[in-house]
C-alpha cells in the first residue's frame, strides 16, 4: 500500500490535471504497487476537498459495469465515483469541449432514489423499493490520465473517470417497465454510432445498483434520498468534441440530448 503522503501528492495531482487540463502518467507506472484501497483513498481525498470547497454529494456513479465497457478498458470488475452537484447540465445544453482533456460519452439509465439503501446486505427488491423513478441519461467521461491508457486503479482514483451528467427529464416509475429490457440508441450529430440495452449492465441494472451501495458501504458512504445513481454503460464510451450533438434514444423512456462547443 502507498503511505498517507503519496495519496495526498496522488490526489492533488488529479486535481490540477483537472485544473489545468494537462494529463498525467498514470499512477500505476508511476507506483506500480497501488492497489484498489489506494485508490479509493485518492478518490476519496479529491471528494472532501470538493466538498470542503462548498460543493455537493448528488450521487454516485458505477463504472465498468457492462462487459463492452471492461474490454474497452481491459478490466474485470466494477468501480464507482461521486457525483458532485456541479458535475450535472441541462438536457440540450450547450457544453464547452475544452474543459475536459479527452470527453466520451456513455448511455445511461439513471436511478434516482426515494429511501435509502440498506447495506450491508442490499439486495434487488432494496433497490426497486427505494427508486422513485428511472430517466435517460448521458454521463460524460474524462481521463485526467495520458491517453486514456488506464488500468483500474488509475480509473478508480480518477474518481471513476467523473466529468458530467446530463439527465432527460421524462421520469418513469420501475413498476411500468422491465429495466433489463431497455434498447438504447445512440447518435453522434444524427449518425447511430452504438447500439445496446440495459441488459448489458450486470445483466440488470438493478444489480449494478445493489452492488454500489455494498460497495460504498465499505468506505462509510450511503446512498441516501434524492441521489442519482448511474448503474454503467449500455454501450461501449465514444469519442466526442467540440461542433458534436449526442442523443441517447432509449425504448420506454424517451431521449435526451446535450451539444458539445
Amino acid at each position: 500500500m502507498l503511505t498517507a503522503q503519496q495519496h495526498r501528492v496522488a490526489a492533488d495531482a488529479l486535481a490540477a490535471a483537472e485544473r489545468t487540463r494537462i494529463p498525467i502518467e498514470r499512477l500505476t507506472v508511476t507506483h506500480p504497487e497501488i492497489d484498489m484501497v489506494d485508490a479509493y483513498e485518492i478518490q476519496l481525498l479529491q471528494i472532501r476537498d470538493r466538498l470542503a470547497e462548498g460543493r455537493v454529494v448528488r450521487g454516485h456513479k458505477v463504472g465498468l459495469s457492462s462487459k463492452a465497457m471492461q474490454r474497452m478498458m481491459s478490466v474485470h470488475e466494477p468501480d464507482y465515483g461521486h457525483l458532485l452537484d456541479d458535475m450535472f447540465v441541462f438536457e440540450n445544453s450547450d457544453v464547452d469541449a475544452a474543459q475536459f482533456l479527452v470527453p466520451r460519452v456513455e448511455v445511461e439509465v439513471a436511478f434516482v432514489l426515494k429511501q435509502p439503501l440498506p447495506a450491508p446486505g442490499c439486495t434487488a427488491a432494496d433497490v426497486l423499493r427505494a427508486t422513485d423513478f428511472v430517466c435517460p441519461a448521458i454521463e460524460i467521461i474524462d481521463s485526467r490520465f495520458r491517453g486514456w491508457q488506464i488500468q483500474i486503479c488509475d480509473t478508480i482514483a480518477d474518481n471513476a473517470s467523473s466529468a458530467r451528467v446530463v439527465l432527460g427529464g421524462r421520469p418513469t416509475r420501475l413498476d411500468q417497465i422491465d429495466p433489463r429490457l431497455i434498447g438504447v440508441v445512440l447518435r453522434l450529430n444524427g449518425e447511430v454510432v452504438g447500439t445496446g440495452a440495459s441488459g448489458a449492465v450486470l445483466g440488470n441494472p438493478v444489480t449494478a445498483v445493489a452492488w454500489l451501495a455494498n460497495k460504498v458501504h465499505a468506505f462509510g458512504v450511503t446512498l441516501e434520498p434524492g441521489n442519482v445513481i448511474l448503474p454503467g454503460s449500455c454501450t461501449r464510451a465514444f469519442d466526442v468534441a467540440a461542433g458534436t450533438t449526442a442523443r441517447a434514444e432509449f425504448d420506454q423512456l424517451g431521449h435526451v440530448t446535450v451539444r458539445f462547443v
